[in-house]
């Protein structure tokens, strides 16, 4: 039986889980004090023998061990593996919980799409939920222990009413190596079928709906029967177990309290003269009590379909589920209270009362949201309202301004780049020659570069012919930069060269 304790935890309050630190039945007392009292005498008949049978050789010898086995302990990541090793296992516990086949909503849907007062109608619903009930019954059948034993061959399935001798029969006939828990499931979609030719399911939706319940339903009995087969790895358990008993195996002797062999010579004793001496370790024994704990809490939630005090109680299951579902689809068909006007008809706002232990409540605003209540600006120029236009400048750090510039249309290339910034900034116009910067040698230098004048005045054609035929929904703009050109053009300076080569002279003379 499950071991429930919610009530006892519902507030929290001044030693609250300390109360549950009494109890027996469920508890890791109960659990683990097999191994405890195990570990506890070993400890105790080493220090005995310690203490009372070894010679002064054979205490200098047991004191070097016990020291390298203290040591040994910290190379074990005891927490690290039994840590994760735990979590996988109660993440597996509750998913195994959820996977148990509840026909709450499969009863719902036959309840209200197979229709029929008459005795034909009823053992068509009870057939049906009945169907899913015994295939749950087989497959916690063959996960559960407490079921197994309930119910240990099939006559005995046969006379709690799950199946007919009939049915029995039929079942015992297909033949298959396999676990036959779907068999019922088989039998449910072909009876609805038969129910909606009859026109007991009066439309294919109402039969879609109910088949996909079944399906939610028997994909639940699958999963119990997968997590029954696919186990956590054994070679895991195993590791877990090891690094456990081994961590205390090396406990038993590392964590015995020493004593120096001869007061006069203190360098063969392994503890300080300081050290106290408790003959109980108490420390190691809390250390085992979490570490072994913490395991044995693995070991009885691995199959929580076993009959540990903690396991499920699938046997109530079994009744609650039968009972409800038969309830559900035969007296409570059709089978409703008078309807009319519910108590706040005339009101526009419900409000349910409240007892004088609960009054208090009522005091308690109610929440609106996170921001209702904070504080805004008392600047009106803050809360005035601002149309969002496109003309409106941007706030653009320096940075990303030329980068949020350039991709403001998706036409911009790396051709088209170039032209742009020298439109948008015609002061940043410059003579270009071949090379990207001049050569040093003196034939490069020239008075003017009739070539390159003529680069230019092509270009400047190009741009004025852009912008004459650019689209006026256009991101990139050329304009008209005809006469800033040509003011730039006279405002360039003009190298001259004078011999001897090495003396030059810049003139600041316009160039025609």
């Amino acid at each position: 039986m499950t071991v429930s304790y919610t009530l006892k935890v519902a507030n929290a309050r001044f030693g609250g889980f300390s109360k549950l630190l009494f109890r027996w039945k469920g508890s890791i007392y109960k659990l683990l004090y097999k191994e405890f009292i195990v570990f506890v005498l070993l400890y105790g008949t080493l220090s005995v023998i310690y203490r009372h049978l070894l010679n002064v050789d054979q205490k200098r010898l047991f004191a070097k061990v016990a020291e390298y086995c203290n040591r040994s302990t910290d190379l074990i990541p005891l927490s690290f593996v039994l840590g994760f090793y735990v979590t996988l296992i109660v993440n597996r516990w509750w998913a195994q919980y959820t996977s148990i086949p509840l026909p709450d909503q499969l009863m719902c849907v036959i309840s209200s799409n197979v229709h029929g007062k008459d005795d034909k109608g009823r053992i068509l619903r009870r057939t049906l939920i009945r169907y899913a009930n015994l295939s749950s019954v087989l497959i916690l059948r063959s996960v559960s222990a407490r079921v197994l034993k309930r119910f240990p061959t099939m006559d005995h399935l046969v006379e709690a009413g799950f199946m007919t001798q009939d049915e029995r029969k039929k079942f015992e006939s297909h033949h298959s190596d396999f676990n036959k828990y779907w068999i019922p499931c088989v039998w449910f979609t072909n009876l609805a079928a038969q129910a909606r030719r009859e026109g007991r399911i009066r439309d294919d939706v109402a039969l879609r709906l109910l088949i996909d319940e079944l399906n939610l339903y028997r994909s639940k009995c699958s999963m119990l029967f997968h997590y029954d087969w696919i186990s956590i790895p054994l070679v895991y358990t195993q590791v877990v177990t090891i690094a456990v008993y081994s961590f205390f195996a090396l406990c038993v002797i590392g964590r015995q309290f020493l004593q120096p062999v001869d007061p006069s010579q203190n360098k063969t004793m392994t503890k300080k003269d300081e050290d106290l001496d408790l003959y109980v370790p108490l420390p190691t024994l809390l250390q085992f009590f979490f570490y072994a704990g913490w395991l044995k809490v693995a070991e009885q939630i691995i199959n929580p379909f076993g009959e540990d005090d903690d396991d499920f109680e699938t046997n109530k299951l079994i009744d609650r589920n039968l009972q409800v579902s038969l309830l559900s689809v035969d007296d409570m068909y059709q089978n409703l209270p008078p309807t009319g006007k519910d108590k706040y008809w005339n009101e526009s706002t419900a409000q349910p009362p409240y007892t004088m232990a609960t009054v208090a409540e009522t005091l308690k605003p109610s929440f609106m949201g996170s921001t209702f209540d904070m504080r805004m600006s008392d600047d009106p120029e803050q809360s005035q309202q601002v149309e969002a236009s496109p003309s409106m400048s941007r706030i653009q750090t320096p940075l990303l301004n030329r980068f949020l510039t350039a991709a403001a249309s998706p036409a911009v290339s790396l051709k088209n780049f170039g032209k742009g910034s020298r439109m948008q900034h015609p002061q940043l116009l410059r003579l270009r020659t071949e090379g990207t910067f001049p050569s040093s040698s003196p034939s490069f230098y020239r008075r003017e570069d009739p070539e390159a004048v003529g680069r230019i005045d092509e270009e400047d054609m190009e741009e004025t012919r852009l912008s004459e035929t650019s689209s006026p929904g256009s991101h990139l703009k050329v304009p008209h930069k005809n006469t800033n050109a040509e003011n730039l053009r006279k405002e360039l300076p003009s190298i001259t060269v004078v011999e001897p080569p090495d003396e030059i002279s810049i003139s600041d003379q316009p160039s025609n």
